[in-house]
């Protein structure tokens, strides 16, 4: 495995406990939103940003996320775009960075031009969701590892303790535990069986840290992921607060620490 540093492995040895990482899609809600946001969460204290890229099929994701790829995507949002949005982002933002999204738009682009991009820019790592490992591990390992990126994979309620390891042994920055097996932005309470789950992922000892993602939407929920794992992600419920919303600055700050008060 290949050594790599960056804003978020450094994060991880200075804090392991109580992580927050929000989710939001570039341009949205308005196209030239994004730089605004990535500030307004920093402040806000957060400790990770995940930019999602928009696409016209996610998948993976509920209705919220779907809305907001959709609205980014009738504003004008290209990956291009993207990138020459962020170009001068280390200039205002010094958290952690990730660009998470859906393999095609960057196959289209190009992986190697486009983790040579971003790695210029400062952006940390990659959550790509329908990467499968074995391609990552043959084509693209030494190039994330060459410019630093971390590839952050995911782990459902499906996933066998064999590839958890397996995982942890490929992962550097942390591992994604998807809450359930569905779609993002189930706003229900963490269930006892979400709970067993977690304690079980715990007990293996991973060596990554573990941050829970889908459904994690307020305070009692983040504060309950936090039992378990080392922190939580927030994308539909923070999108849904900044959807519509006239003040951005202050929409996220009481989001945000509401969250971590």
């Amino acid at each position: 495995m290949l050594a790599v540093e960056n804003r978020l492995t450094r994060l991880f040895q200075k804090k392991n406990t109580r992580i927050l990482s929000i989710y939001f899609t570039a341009g949205f809600p308005n196209l030239q939103d994004t730089s605004v946001i990535l500030q307004a969460i920093e402040r806000a204290g957060a400790d990770i940003i995940e930019l999602g890229i928009p696409y016209s099929d996610p998948i993976a994701d509920g209705p919220t996320i779907q809305m907001s790829n959709q609205i980014a995507l009738n504003n004008g949002m290209t990956l291009r775009l993207l990138l020459e949005q962020i170009a001068d982002l280390r200039q205002y933002c010094q958290l952690p960075v990730l660009l998470m999204g859906y393999i095609n738009p960057v196959m289209q682009f190009g992986m190697e031009k486009f983790c040579e991009e971003i790695s210029k820019i400062g952006v940390d790592g990659l959550i790509l969701p329908d990467l499968p490992m074995y391609e990552f591990q043959r084509d693209y390992q030494e190039l994330f590892a060459k410019h630093q990126l971390s590839n952050i994979f995911l782990v459902t309620p499906e996933t066998s303790q064999e590839r958890i390891r397996i995982i942890d042994e490929q992962s550097q920055g942390f591992i994604y535990i998807v809450s359930a097996s569905s779609t993002t932005g189930q706003t229900g309470e963490i269930s006892l069986h979400q709970e067993t789950y977690f304690r079980r992922i715990s007990s293996m000892q991973l060596k990554n840290p573990c941050l829970v993602g889908f459904g994690i939407h307020d305070r009692e929920s983040f504060q309950k992921a936090c039992r378990y794992m080392h922190g939580a992600i927030i994308g539909s419920a923070f999108i849904k607060n900044i959807h519509q919303s006239d003040q951005l600055e202050n929409s996220i700050q009481q989001f945000i620490g509401k969250i971590i008060s």
